[in-house]
């Protein structure tokens, strides 16, 4: 009998407890699957003078080598050839998640002897991508969009001088309004800690007195723990990063690392005393890569897309001759019987709700 009164008990608890339990706090779960069997995709735009380390920064980061059958031009080839833009895709995987990887360089930007205007071919690709989505985004078939859209720019400064050049001052100011930019120390390991903390204080001031607006942190939640609020200050405090790229793999202290060996010791890629790499691709990948992509679509992309159809508006004003690239149907007087339609359904509608109504009032009098 006390058996049947336990299991009779933990019935109605269990009965309970999966009455109150409505099931959209699975919605989490939902998303994380669908999202696994999409799959992921993020453009990543890397620019700055040849010889700064890009291409090599792009493989450690991403563990791949896209750059198997580049070739490197000569000092007098460099001095007539033109930025080109060059795109690069690769498919990646890691525990069961896809990575649809593209990586644009901009090979020749600032290698010619008159660098005027060396960003147009930036400013003109990052412009084509978006006009491509939002063609797409406008057709009828809206189902598979593929979006080439620049999500991050790493900008790489060389560590040589005293500071920003007109070309670096020019070329941020002009991609900050269509693009995220992360502006970067490269070859880190041709400084000291002093003068890379000195370099690093002398290029936020000039960032912040010219008004560039570069990629900026979003703000921690105040439910966060603290060594996620402790992570997000050191990232926030080492901008711009210092990085060094290897795909070379050397021994140090009885280990086998990434780094770059040296006549006086061996610099480590992932040791975070030596350089901030660990940092950029924390940032990059682990902790940033969804805003950098929200943050592309919320505002970048919006306000080119704010500027087309202003455009398109002022054209149709100006001429109504004029042909809109996005077909604008009349739109159709509904007739009596889809008006008849339209209203069962919204009285069909008030009854289930009404039925809604009654049933959580019995259910808060049964609870009572």
């Amino acid at each position: 009998f006390h058996r049947f009164l336990l299991y009779a008990s933990s019935s109605m608890s269990s009965w309970t407890a999966e009455k109150e339990y409505v099931g959209f706090a699975t919605l989490p779960n939902q998303l994380h699957r669908k999202s696994v069997k999409k799959g992921f995709d993020f453009t990543l735009m890397v620019a700055g003078e040849s010889g700064l380390g890009k291409s090599t920064l792009v493989n450690s980061l991403f563990l791949t080598d896209l750059h198997k059958d580049r070739k490197l031009l000569n000092a007098e080839e460099r001095i007539s050839q033109t930025v080109e833009i060059t795109k690069h895709t690769v498919d990646i995987e890691e525990k069961g998640v896809k990575l649809k990887l593209t990586i644009v360089d901009t090979p020749g930007f600032g290698d010619a002897v008159n660098n005027s205007e060396c960003w147009r071919p930036v400013t003109d690709y990052i412009n084509q991508q978006f006009e491509q989505y939002f063609r797409d985004e406008s057709g009828l078939n809206r189902k598979n969009i593929q979006d080439n859209r620049v999500h991050c720019c790493l900008y790489f400064i060389p560590p040589f001088g005293h500071g920003l050049r007109p070309v670096d001052i020019e070329f941020m100011k002009i991609l900050q309004d269509k693009v995220n930019v992360v502006p970067l120390i490269a070859k880190a390991d041709c400084l000291t800690p002093s003068e890379i903390k000195k370099f690093k204080e002398r290029l936020r001031e000039e960032i912040d007195k010219c008004g560039i607006k570069i990629y900026q942190f979003p703000d921690c939640d105040s439910d966060e723990d603290e060594d996620f609020k402790q992570q997000d200050r050191e990232l926030k405090e080492s901008t711009p990063f210092a990085v060094i790229g290897s795909n070379t793999v050397v021994e140090a202290r009885g280990q086998r690392v990434r780094g770059r060996l040296y006549p006086w010791g061996i610099v480590e890629v992932e040791n975070p005393a030596h350089c901030d790499f660990v940092k950029l691709r924390t940032m990059l990948i682990r902790t940033h890569m969804h805003d950098l992509k929200d943050i592309t679509n919320d505002c970048h992309y919006e306000n080119y897309r704010a500027l087309c159809i202003q455009t398109m508006a002022s054209k149709m004003n100006a001429d109504k001759r004029v042909e809109s690239p996005i077909p604008i149907l009349p739109l159709s007087t509904p007739d009596v019987e889809t008006e008849n339609l339209i209203k069962k359904k919204d009285e069909e509608l008030r009854r289930m709700q009404q039925m809604l109504q009654k049933m959580q009032q019995q259910m808060h009098e049964q609870d009572l």
